[in-house]
């Protein structure tokens, strides 16, 4: 499996229509012990800081004006535009739901500008060093991106939201794999964790393993696009109720899963989610999947997301989990943090020989 660097600003230039709306800004992994749901209808879980990590008082924030400059910023005299900069604040607030607060616009449009400055320092790095990303690849990240629409209508409106030509987004997505090719060079080898850091982090952290009553269950997810009309919920509905036919008459879920299932998390493993607790999922997807008995199937159930079809698996009562079962997403999780870190640690170098002009 590749690596997915981690680092806000390596995931900000990710266009928004490479997946469904997330209720989650932060790019920190989920606390290791909770179920860990491949699937648009899982909320947010915040990661655990390392033992004896405070926090720090946060530093007064500079006013962003209301009135945004052609160009916010200049990076090695490379022009960063309004436009780059309004694209990221859009997406970040399209994979989280709900427009940046008021109160917080200063604060988060700060931390963005920050992240794509580093971002473009990371770009300028992969075209000094002359790396190269095959058309091919870049051409079936794309693919992969549109598998995940109903149709190549619903694909190219929801660029067409987040004001992204095909152009565009191809010159994204080059850039996102040539910095993630980069940093898995630059960075990959000196990420290392052992069996000590699991055992110690498990014995410091013992809070994080108290999982409460989960299931695990399958799902197969019809897509409603962003800001549908009534006529394209119809089509979405009536598609999910012809899949949900094949099911009831004896079809296989998880090949029907693979087949028309739009959760491209979920679907090529025949739409399983693994464990998740209730509260893991958006109400009207946890109160139906929990209702369910081993075995059972739903109707259709209608999030945000879309309409799914649910099949229950099986149900495990509240436990600790134990450390054998819990240090592979332990070691997820560390080995995340570590990257994020020197990910940080190498942009902040860069940012220390560049020169960086901020405009607002």
């Amino acid at each position: 499996m590749r690596t997915t660097w981690t680092i806000a600003g390596i995931l900000l230039l990710t266009c928004a229509c490479s997946k469904a709306p997330v209720q989650q800004t932060g790019s920190a992994p989920a606390a290791p012990g909770a179920a860990q749901p491949a699937t648009p209808v899982a909320t947010s879980s915040a990661a655990p800081s390392l033992p004896g990590q405070a926090a720090a008082p946060a530093p007064a924030v500079k006013p962003v004006p209301a009135m945004l400059p052609d160009v916010v910023a200049r990076i090695n005299g490379e022009p960063l535009s309004k436009a780059e900069f309004e694209n990221a604040i859009r997406m970040l607030e399209s994979q989280a739901g709900q427009g940046v607060p008021y109160d917080k616009r200063n604060e988060v449009y700060r931390q963005v500008l920050d992240q794509l400055v580093g971002f473009r320092l990371l770009v300028q790095e992969t075209k000094a060093r002359k790396i190269v990303v095959a058309e091919t690849e870049i051409d079936a990240t794309i693919n992969q991106m549109r598998k995940q629409f109903p149709s190549e209508e619903a694909f190219t409106t929801a660029m067409a939201a987040q004001s992204v030509t095909l152009a565009k987004l191809k010159e994204d997505v080059r850039a996102q794999m040539l910095v993630t090719k980069f940093m898995e060079t630059e960075i990959g080898p000196s990420v290392k964790v052992t069996d000590a850091d699991i055992q110690a982090f498990y014995e410091q952290n013992t809070d994080k393993f108290n999982q409460p009553e989960t299931m695990r269950a399958s799902h197969i997810l019809i897509r409603i696009p962003q800001n549908a009309d009534d006529a394209a919920k119809t089509q979405a509905r009536a598609q999910a109720g012809s899949v949900l036919a094949k099911v009831q008459g004896g079809g296989d879920f998880a090949a029907l899963a693979k087949e028309f299932s739009q959760d491209a998390g979920s679907a090529p493993n025949g739409g399983d989610l693994g464990f998740f607790a209730r509260t893991q999922m958006v109400p009207a997807f946890g109160d139906v999947a929990f209702s369910l008995k081993p075995g059972q199937v739903s109707g259709l159930v209608e999030t945000q997301y879309g309409f799914h079809i649910i099949k229950a698996a099986e149900h495990r009562a509240a436990r600790v989990v134990p450390l054998a079962e819990a240090s592979g997403e332990i070691r997820q999780f560390l080995t995340q943090q570590q990257q994020q870190q020197k990910a940080q640690a190498y942009v902040n170098s860069l940012k220390a020989k560049a020169k960086i002009e901020i405009l607002i």
